[in-house]
């Protein structure tokens, strides 16, 4: 299906804004103190973030494909050889992601504004060991295990205009948080982690820490080089 340039901007930047809204959302909920959901636990964060890619995709789908991800286009402009819309999904991926989490720090303004501990884990990753080479190994095979599957459901005819494959990916999405996201906290999307990075940086939040600028090339390399080497598999392979 062909869409617009306006179309794919416009669908990028609502669905990304879902997702992130859901996702740093249900980190907010489980990591603020004066939360109902406080401490849930990482099994509520996996599927918190498995639901905004499910809404995120379904609501940007008619108007741009639903990709919310600039390593899935990197991934789909590899297989087809079609770059041309490729900066057009990038650019409202981004403007998205920003937009999400400064709508995560409104809905949760007050318990924001009653923080006493570092908020970047809520908008960005952070590794549980800091070990540079490791963090991108990790990234990038978490990527491979989104970007592959996501171009193999494309081979099975159907699919992809009865809409189950948006809920087959979410329910990946998930799967990945619980089996791999442990070491960095599963960025697989540069988008996801760049944009909410640059939101708390500017954002007034009381005690919110350091922005981690140093690490954050980590979530955009691991998951570029893993969208790469996903669909090289997959071309080889398929």
């Amino acid at each position: 299906m062909e869409f617009s340039n306006g179309d794919i901007l416009v669908g990028e930047i609502i669905g990304t804004a879902i997702l992130i809204l859901f996702g740093a959302g249900v980190c907010a909920a489980v990591s603020l103190r004066h939360s109902k959901a406080s401490k849930a636990g990482w099994v509520v964060v996996a599927f918190g973030w498995g639901f905004g890619v499910l809404a995120g995709a379904y609501t940007a789908g008619p108007l741009s494909g639903g990709h919310i991800n600039p390593a899935v286009t990197l991934g789909i402009a590899i297989d087809t050889g079609d770059w041309d819309q490729a900066p057009v999904y990038v650019l409202g991926q981004m403007i998205g992601a920003f937009i999400g989490a400064v709508l995560t720090w409104l809905a949760y303004y007050a318990q924001f504004g009653a923080n006493e501990e570092p908020t970047l884990g809520i908008f960005s990753t952070i590794p549980e060991i800091r070990q540079p080479v490791a963090n991108v190994v990790t990234e990038t095979i978490a990527t491979i295990g989104l970007v592959l599957p996501i171009l193999a459901f494309g081979l099975t005819e159907g699919l992809g205009q009865s809409g189950v494959q948006t809920l087959i990916v979410a329910l990946l999405v998930v799967g990945i948080g619980l089996s791999l996201g442990g070491p960095t906290g599963y960025a697989i999307n540069p988008a996801r982690d760049l944009g909410p990075r640059i939101a708390h940086a500017l954002l007034p939040i009381p005690n919110k820490g350091t922005s981690d600028w140093g690490y954050a090339w980590i979530p955009v390399a691991g998951p570029l080089l893993g969208a790469v080497l996903g669909a090289l598999i997959f071309k080889a392979a398929f």
